[in-house]
């Protein structure tokens, strides 16, 4: 038996952030996945009837629920915003180094404007309705 070389792992290699950006691209898709779970959860509960509803409303209602729904809309804004990115690249562009860098800070300043955006609303209805 040969002694082969192992391949080289994620600590050989210096953190860049389209590394980092590749790999939270991929968990937040499994985060938007388990939240997609949370929100067929609550929609059946919504057509099962009132005390199924009345019950995932005060589980999805909780304060920690609560702050996992905001870390789901900005999964869901920063794999939407990288996503397009990925088109871009798929068409050939923004491969040099220095736009590669700038798409990417635009991705995270973007995920993190819309997902303020679409909070600032959903608390604006909130007190409005009071």
């Amino acid at each position: 038996m040969t002694s082969r070389p192992l391949s080289p792992h994620l600590q050989v290699y210096r953190w860049q952030l389209p590394m980092a950006m590749s790999i939270f691209h991929r968990m937040t898709g499994v985060a938007l996945a388990v939240g997609s779970l949370v929100l067929l959860y609550w929609l059946v509960a919504a057509a099962s009837g009132p005390e199924a509803y009345a019950r995932a409303q005060g589980l999805l209602g909780s304060v920690v629920a609560k702050l996992l729904l905001a870390g789901w809309t900005w999964a869901f804004f920063y794999h939407l915003c990288n996503g397009v990115r990925h088109l871009f690249w798929d068409a050939g562009k923004g491969f040099e180094i220095k736009r590669a860098y700038a798409s990417g800070y635009a991705v995270i300043g973007c995920s993190f404007v819309l997902t303020a955006l679409v909070w600032a609303c959903v608390f604006a209805q909130s007190g409005g309705a009071r």
